[in-house]
């Protein structure tokens, strides 16, 4: 007789129904770090054969105005250290290697916290996910935009001086304002999954927009390079035409969720409502008695 054999459980399994010990999980945890260490090694250093091209992108902004001050001199930068260059590179290189190394490390990271979800909750996590790529793209994009235009306001304010800027701050500068304005565009996001969660409804979402405005008014003021408020509004405009589509999307959410539990929002000890009941007609006496009446 063949009998067959059984499947011995995968590390998922074992993870989402609590059979690892604590030892495993430790060991899964190093595991994994070291694979997601690995591919951000491994895209760090074909990054750094990348790095001048991309250096020559982010510098271009910056060497347009200058050109347009020093006609017919080439675009020039200042450094303190020997290593300036040298570590600006590797500085590059590690931030493509994040960049591409990013489905790996980040599934490596799922995969751990994955197997404690609920199998909704795992849906949600990749609707999240997909969603929250192209919007930090677009805040990352915004912000490189809103810089471009910046420099004509900072280098600008005076026709007499040359201004050489240092290399190493304009990158840390540039590349600091791109990253807040893509977490900036993921705000709306973390609002949805508030509600998704059960945390917050779409009633009190939308009853907080005041506080909602007033709050993206003062993250673009303080992210946006230039004091002038046409970059700041831009960014706050386009936070809050985010956030009130977040709303939308909770108030789709909670009808969805009332939908299928009715009795949600009600407390335990609430009393429910009564049903109206047909009024009885009076018997009438005196009426003739018959023995079949009396057997119904």
């Amino acid at each position: 007789m063949s009998t067959a054999k059984r499947r011995r459980p995968s590390e998922f399994q074992r993870a989402a129904d609590g059979s690892m010990t604590l030892i495993e999980h430790i060991r899964e945890l190093r595991s994994r770090l070291f694979k997601a260490c690995l591919a951000i090694v491994a895209g760090a250093i074909g990054g750094f054969f990348i790095a001048q091209q991309v250096q020559d992108f982010i510098v271009a902004p910056y060497c347009d105005f200058y050109l347009s001050r020093n006609p017919g001199r080439d675009c020039q930068f200042n450094t303190t250290d020997p290593l300036g260059m040298f570590m600006l590179n590797l500085k590059i290189a590690l931030y493509v290697g994040l960049v591409i190394a990013a489905p790996i490390w980040l599934y490596q990271l799922w995969a751990f916290i994955a197997p404690g979800l609920h199998k909704r909750e795992r849906r949600y996590g990749y609707a999240f996910a997909v969603v929250a790529t192209p919007l930090f793209a677009a805040g990352f994009a915004l912000g490189f935009i809103l810089v471009s235009r910046s420099m004509q306001w900072f280098l600008g304010m005076s026709s007499t001086i040359t201004v050489t800027v240092n290399l190493d701050g304009y990158f840390d500068f540039v590349l600091g304002v791109m990253l807040l304005f893509g977490l900036g565009f993921e705000f709306p996001l973390i609002v949805a999954m508030l509600n998704f969660a059960g945390v917050v409804s779409a009633k009190k979402l939308l009853s907080w927009w005041r506080a909602a405005i007033f709050l993206m008014f003062l993250f673009a003021a303080i992210v946006t390079p230039t004091p002038d408020p046409f970059n700041m509004t831009i960014l706050a405009l386009c936070m809050a035409v985010l956030y009130f589509a977040a709303v939308g999307v909770a108030f789709l959410n909670d009808r969805r969720r009332a939908r299928r539990r009715p009795f949600a929002g009600v407390a335990d000890d609430e009393a429910s409502p009564l049903e109206p009941v047909s009024p009885v007609d009076a018997p009438t006496w005196g009426a003739p008695y018959r023995d079949d009446e009396a057997n119904r």
